[in-house]
Protein backbone atom coordinates (compact mmCIF):
# COMPACT_ATOMS: atom_id res chain seq x y z
CA UNK A 1 0.00 0.00 0.00
CA UNK A 2 1.86 3.22 -1.33
CA UNK A 3 -0.57 6.07 0.11
CA UNK A 4 -4.05 5.24 1.44
CA UNK A 5 -5.91 7.52 -0.84
CA UNK A 6 -5.27 10.55 -2.30
CA UNK A 7 -6.65 13.05 -4.66
CA UNK A 8 -3.00 14.34 -5.56
CA UNK A 9 0.18 12.83 -5.48
CA UNK A 10 2.88 13.96 -4.03
CA UNK A 11 5.14 13.84 -0.50
CA UNK A 12 3.90 15.17 2.11
CA UNK A 13 5.08 18.61 3.37
CA UNK A 14 5.27 19.78 7.06
CA UNK A 15 2.43 21.96 7.30
CA UNK A 16 -1.08 20.32 7.48
CA UNK A 17 -4.65 22.02 6.94
CA UNK A 18 -7.94 20.85 7.34
CA UNK A 19 -10.69 22.77 6.07
CA UNK A 20 -13.94 21.36 8.09
CA UNK A 21 -17.50 22.86 8.73
CA UNK A 22 -17.37 24.79 11.96
CA UNK A 23 -13.32 25.24 12.26
CA UNK A 24 -10.10 25.64 10.38
CA UNK A 25 -7.17 23.52 12.14
CA UNK A 26 -3.35 23.42 10.80
CA UNK A 27 0.06 21.75 12.64
CA UNK A 28 3.72 21.97 11.87
CA UNK A 29 5.42 18.74 12.23
CA UNK A 30 9.48 18.89 12.62
CA UNK A 31 11.74 15.93 12.34
CA UNK A 32 13.90 16.08 15.70
CA UNK A 33 16.59 12.87 15.87
CA UNK A 34 14.77 11.24 13.67
CA UNK A 35 11.31 11.74 15.37
CA UNK A 36 8.15 13.39 14.47
CA UNK A 37 7.31 16.49 16.38
CA UNK A 38 4.12 18.22 15.90
CA UNK A 39 6.08 21.57 17.09
CA UNK A 40 3.04 23.56 16.68
CA UNK A 41 -1.06 23.23 16.09
CA UNK A 42 -3.89 26.21 15.81
CA UNK A 43 -7.84 26.33 15.53
CA UNK A 44 -10.05 29.01 14.33
CA UNK A 45 -13.45 28.30 14.20
CA UNK A 46 -15.95 29.48 11.80
CA UNK A 47 -18.96 30.96 11.62
CA UNK A 48 -22.58 28.57 11.18
CA UNK A 49 -23.11 27.98 7.78
CA UNK A 50 -19.81 29.53 6.44
CA UNK A 51 -18.67 25.98 5.26
CA UNK A 52 -21.04 23.26 4.14
CA UNK A 53 -19.58 20.36 2.49
CA UNK A 54 -21.13 19.13 -0.27
CA UNK A 55 -20.76 16.73 -2.87
CA UNK A 56 -21.55 18.61 -5.73
CA UNK A 57 -22.69 22.26 -4.56
CA UNK A 58 -20.06 24.83 -3.84
CA UNK A 59 -18.82 24.47 -0.06
CA UNK A 60 -17.37 27.59 0.86
CA UNK A 61 -20.74 30.11 1.26
CA UNK A 62 -19.13 32.36 3.26
CA UNK A 63 -15.59 32.76 1.58
CA UNK A 64 -14.39 36.25 3.41
CA UNK A 65 -15.10 34.10 6.87
CA UNK A 66 -13.70 30.64 5.74
CA UNK A 67 -10.11 32.63 4.03
CA UNK A 68 -9.56 35.08 7.03
CA UNK A 69 -9.85 31.88 9.52
CA UNK A 70 -7.52 29.88 6.93
CA UNK A 71 -5.28 33.19 6.84
CA UNK A 72 -5.17 33.41 10.67
CA UNK A 73 -4.13 30.03 11.02
CA UNK A 74 -1.54 30.00 8.36
CA UNK A 75 0.12 33.15 9.94
CA UNK A 76 0.38 31.06 13.29
CA UNK A 77 2.62 28.39 12.25
CA UNK A 78 4.57 30.32 10.06
CA UNK A 79 2.56 31.15 6.86
CA UNK A 80 3.82 28.07 4.75
CA UNK A 81 3.68 28.03 0.92
CA UNK A 82 3.20 24.79 1.01
CA UNK A 83 0.65 22.80 2.75
CA UNK A 84 -1.11 19.36 2.64
CA UNK A 85 -5.02 19.88 2.44
CA UNK A 86 -7.44 17.68 4.73
CA UNK A 87 -11.34 18.07 3.09
CA UNK A 88 -14.11 17.12 4.57
CA UNK A 89 -15.35 13.38 3.33
CA UNK A 90 -18.93 14.46 2.37
CA UNK A 91 -16.18 16.42 -0.89
CA UNK A 92 -15.59 12.99 -2.03
CA UNK A 93 -17.99 9.45 -2.67
CA UNK A 94 -15.64 6.53 -1.80
CA UNK A 95 -16.22 2.72 -3.27
CA UNK A 96 -14.42 -0.43 -3.63
CA UNK A 97 -14.24 -2.04 -6.61
CA UNK A 98 -13.00 -5.33 -7.53
CA UNK A 99 -11.12 -6.30 -10.64
CA UNK A 100 -10.69 -9.85 -12.00
CA UNK A 101 -7.76 -8.93 -13.99
CA UNK A 102 -5.88 -5.84 -13.72
CA UNK A 103 -4.62 -4.24 -16.76
CA UNK A 104 -0.88 -3.91 -17.35
CA UNK A 105 -0.97 -0.03 -18.45
CA UNK A 106 -1.41 2.21 -15.98
CA UNK A 107 -3.68 4.47 -18.84
CA UNK A 108 -6.28 1.28 -19.17
CA UNK A 109 -6.60 0.47 -15.60
CA UNK A 110 -7.34 4.57 -15.51
CA UNK A 111 -9.96 3.92 -17.92
CA UNK A 112 -11.32 0.93 -16.28
CA UNK A 113 -12.03 2.68 -12.97
CA UNK A 114 -13.14 5.42 -14.23
CA UNK A 115 -15.90 3.39 -16.46
CA UNK A 116 -16.96 1.27 -13.11
CA UNK A 117 -17.47 4.56 -10.90
CA UNK A 118 -19.14 6.54 -13.33
CA UNK A 119 -22.76 5.50 -12.36
CA UNK A 120 -21.69 6.73 -8.15
CA UNK A 121 -21.36 10.40 -10.56
CA UNK A 122 -24.38 12.61 -10.06
CA UNK A 123 -22.26 14.58 -12.90
CA UNK A 124 -20.16 13.72 -16.14
CA UNK A 125 -17.13 11.45 -15.19
CA UNK A 126 -15.43 14.15 -17.35
CA UNK A 127 -15.73 16.81 -14.77
CA UNK A 128 -14.51 14.32 -11.84
CA UNK A 129 -11.44 13.88 -10.15
CA UNK A 130 -10.47 9.79 -9.97
CA UNK A 131 -8.10 8.57 -7.34
CA UNK A 132 -7.30 5.03 -6.28
CA UNK A 133 -5.28 2.71 -4.39
CA UNK A 134 -4.66 -1.22 -4.08
CA UNK A 135 -6.80 -2.70 -1.38
CA UNK A 136 -7.22 -6.56 -0.12
CA UNK A 137 -6.33 -9.18 -2.59
CA UNK A 138 -8.14 -11.97 -2.63
CA UNK A 139 -8.56 -15.47 -4.91
CA UNK A 140 -11.31 -13.81 -7.19
CA UNK A 141 -9.26 -10.08 -7.70
CA UNK A 142 -8.01 -7.42 -6.80
CA UNK A 143 -9.79 -4.70 -5.08
CA UNK A 144 -9.19 -0.71 -5.04
CA UNK A 145 -10.29 1.44 -2.74
CA UNK A 146 -11.83 4.30 -5.20
CA UNK A 147 -12.85 8.35 -4.12
CA UNK A 148 -14.62 10.70 -6.77
CA UNK A 149 -15.02 14.12 -6.27
CA UNK A 150 -15.96 16.72 -8.71
CA UNK A 151 -13.17 18.75 -9.95
CA UNK A 152 -14.93 22.40 -9.31
CA UNK A 153 -15.53 21.35 -5.26
CA UNK A 154 -11.62 19.95 -5.36
CA UNK A 155 -10.80 23.57 -6.87
CA UNK A 156 -12.52 25.89 -4.38
CA UNK A 157 -10.82 24.20 -1.61
CA UNK A 158 -7.40 24.61 -3.65
CA UNK A 159 -8.40 28.11 -4.18
CA UNK A 160 -8.66 29.31 -0.77
CA UNK A 161 -5.19 27.87 0.26
CA UNK A 162 -4.07 29.96 -2.90
CA UNK A 163 -6.05 32.73 -1.84
CA UNK A 164 -4.14 32.58 1.03
CA UNK A 165 -0.19 32.67 -0.11
CA UNK A 166 -0.42 28.52 0.08
CA UNK A 167 -0.16 25.96 -2.56
CA UNK A 168 -1.98 22.89 -1.87
CA UNK A 169 0.34 19.92 -2.96
CA UNK A 170 -1.86 17.00 -1.50
CA UNK A 171 -5.86 17.41 -0.97
CA UNK A 172 -7.08 14.15 1.11
CA UNK A 173 -10.46 13.09 2.91
CA UNK A 174 -10.34 13.32 6.75
CA UNK A 175 -11.48 9.90 7.54
CA UNK A 176 -8.60 8.20 5.24
CA UNK A 177 -6.03 10.70 7.16
CA UNK A 178 -7.65 9.02 10.69
CA UNK A 179 -7.37 5.90 9.69
CA UNK A 180 -3.27 6.93 8.33
CA UNK A 181 -2.91 7.97 11.79
CA UNK A 182 -3.87 4.78 13.34
CA UNK A 183 -1.59 2.57 11.06
CA UNK A 184 1.39 4.73 11.69
CA UNK A 185 0.95 4.51 14.90
CA UNK A 186 0.40 0.84 15.50
CA UNK A 187 2.62 -2.31 14.58
CA UNK A 188 1.21 -4.75 12.54
CA UNK A 189 0.33 -7.31 15.22
CA UNK A 190 -1.90 -5.08 16.94
CA UNK A 191 -4.06 -4.79 14.19
CA UNK A 192 -4.86 -8.01 13.11
CA UNK A 193 -8.62 -9.45 12.21
CA UNK A 194 -11.06 -6.82 11.33
CA UNK A 195 -11.16 -3.67 12.87
CA UNK A 196 -13.20 -0.07 12.61
CA UNK A 197 -12.05 2.84 12.42
CA UNK A 198 -14.86 6.29 13.34
CA UNK A 199 -15.18 9.93 12.01
CA UNK A 200 -17.65 11.99 13.35
CA UNK A 201 -17.82 15.45 11.98
CA UNK A 202 -20.56 18.70 12.69
CA UNK A 203 -21.52 17.60 9.17
CA UNK A 204 -21.09 14.01 9.16
CA UNK A 205 -20.24 10.78 10.00
CA UNK A 206 -17.80 7.91 8.44
CA UNK A 207 -17.23 4.55 9.28
CA UNK A 208 -14.58 1.96 8.01
CA UNK A 209 -14.42 -1.41 8.25
CA UNK A 210 -10.51 -2.42 8.47
CA UNK A 211 -8.93 -6.00 7.82
CA UNK A 212 -5.78 -5.36 8.66
CA UNK A 213 -4.13 -2.26 6.87
CA UNK A 214 -7.01 -2.91 4.07
CA UNK A 215 -10.09 -1.07 3.53
CA UNK A 216 -12.70 -3.55 3.06
CA UNK A 217 -15.73 -1.42 3.17
CA UNK A 218 -16.51 2.78 3.89
CA UNK A 219 -19.76 4.68 4.20
CA UNK A 220 -20.26 8.35 4.90
CA UNK A 221 -23.45 9.50 6.46
CA UNK A 222 -24.21 13.59 6.33
CA UNK A 223 -25.92 15.29 8.98
CA UNK A 224 -28.90 15.91 7.20
CA UNK A 225 -29.26 12.37 5.54
CA UNK A 226 -32.13 10.19 6.81
CA UNK A 227 -30.91 7.66 9.93
CA UNK A 228 -28.65 8.04 13.06
CA UNK A 229 -25.17 7.56 13.44
CA UNK A 230 -26.74 4.37 15.56
CA UNK A 231 -28.03 3.36 12.68
CA UNK A 232 -25.27 3.63 10.54
CA UNK A 233 -23.19 1.75 12.93
CA UNK A 234 -26.60 -1.36 13.19
CA UNK A 235 -26.44 -1.00 9.05
CA UNK A 236 -22.84 -1.33 9.10
CA UNK A 237 -22.64 -4.28 11.41
CA UNK A 238 -25.34 -6.32 9.38
CA UNK A 239 -23.05 -5.52 6.40
CA UNK A 240 -20.00 -6.47 7.83
CA UNK A 241 -22.11 -10.22 9.16
CA UNK A 242 -24.09 -11.22 6.02
CA UNK A 243 -21.94 -9.78 3.03
CA UNK A 244 -18.15 -10.09 4.46
CA UNK A 245 -18.35 -12.49 6.65
CA UNK A 246 -16.93 -11.19 8.90
CA UNK A 247 -15.64 -13.02 12.61
CA UNK A 248 -16.04 -9.96 14.05
CA UNK A 249 -14.08 -7.08 15.43
CA UNK A 250 -10.95 -6.79 17.36
CA UNK A 251 -10.72 -3.20 17.57
CA UNK A 252 -12.74 0.13 17.32
CA UNK A 253 -11.26 3.71 17.43
CA UNK A 254 -13.22 6.75 17.25
CA UNK A 255 -12.38 10.24 16.56
CA UNK A 256 -15.21 13.03 17.54
CA UNK A 257 -13.13 16.64 17.08
CA UNK A 258 -15.67 18.77 19.15
CA UNK A 259 -18.20 15.91 20.34
CA UNK A 260 -19.09 15.74 23.45
CA UNK A 261 -19.05 11.74 25.42
CA UNK A 262 -22.46 10.66 24.44
CA UNK A 263 -21.12 9.52 20.98
CA UNK A 264 -18.89 7.41 22.77
CA UNK A 265 -21.25 6.45 25.32
CA UNK A 266 -23.58 5.64 22.60
CA UNK A 267 -21.28 4.17 20.09
CA UNK A 268 -20.18 1.60 23.16
CA UNK A 269 -23.31 0.37 24.18
CA UNK A 270 -23.71 -0.97 20.54
CA UNK A 271 -20.46 -2.46 19.69
CA UNK A 272 -19.04 -5.48 21.55
CA UNK A 273 -14.94 -4.25 21.33
CA UNK A 274 -14.09 -0.97 23.83
CA UNK A 275 -13.82 1.69 21.70
CA UNK A 276 -10.61 3.85 22.15
CA UNK A 277 -9.59 7.14 21.16
CA UNK A 278 -7.23 7.67 18.29
CA UNK A 279 -3.83 8.81 19.77
CA UNK A 280 -1.18 10.67 17.10
CA UNK A 281 1.28 10.80 19.75
CA UNK A 282 1.88 7.40 18.91
CA UNK A 283 3.26 8.37 15.24
CA UNK A 284 4.27 12.38 16.47
CA UNK A 285 5.08 13.52 19.93
CA UNK A 286 4.15 16.90 20.85
CA UNK A 287 6.49 19.07 22.07
CA UNK A 288 6.35 19.64 26.48
CA UNK A 289 4.94 23.20 25.68
CA UNK A 290 1.62 21.31 24.29
CA UNK A 291 -0.78 20.19 26.25
CA UNK A 292 -3.06 17.47 25.01
CA UNK A 293 -6.72 16.82 26.26
CA UNK A 294 -8.92 14.47 24.00
CA UNK A 295 -10.40 17.43 21.99
CA UNK A 296 -7.18 18.44 20.98
CA UNK A 297 -5.87 15.19 19.79
CA UNK A 298 -9.43 14.45 17.86
CA UNK A 299 -8.11 17.94 16.21
CA UNK A 300 -4.89 16.81 15.85
CA UNK A 301 -5.30 12.84 14.47
CA UNK A 302 -6.21 13.77 10.56
CA UNK A 303 -3.40 16.34 10.55
CA UNK A 304 -0.87 14.02 11.75
CA UNK A 305 -2.71 11.44 9.04
CA UNK A 306 -2.01 13.16 6.23
CA UNK A 307 1.99 14.34 7.66
CA UNK A 308 3.10 11.12 8.17
CA UNK A 309 1.49 9.20 5.87
CA UNK A 310 4.91 8.83 3.70
CA UNK A 311 6.24 7.20 6.98
CA UNK A 312 3.30 4.58 6.60
CA UNK A 313 4.11 3.95 2.79
CA UNK A 314 7.69 3.35 3.64
CA UNK A 315 7.11 0.71 5.93
CA UNK A 316 3.70 -1.00 3.94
Amino acid sequence: MSRLFSLSDADSPDVAVEIAAGRVSAALLERRGGKAVVAAHTLEPLPAGALVPSFTAANALDKSSVLTALNRVLERVGRPRRVALVVPDAVGKVSLVKLEKVPARTADLDQVIRWQVRKTAPFPIDEAQVSYVPGLRSADGQEFIVSLARRSVVEEYETLCGDAGAYAGIVDLATFNVINAILAGSSPTSLNGDWLAINVCLDSASIAIMRGPHVIFFRNRTADADGTLADLVHQTGMYYEDRLQGAGFTRAFLCAPGQDEEVRTMLQERLPVTIEAVDPRQSAALTDRITAGPALLDTLTPLVGVLVRDRQAAQA
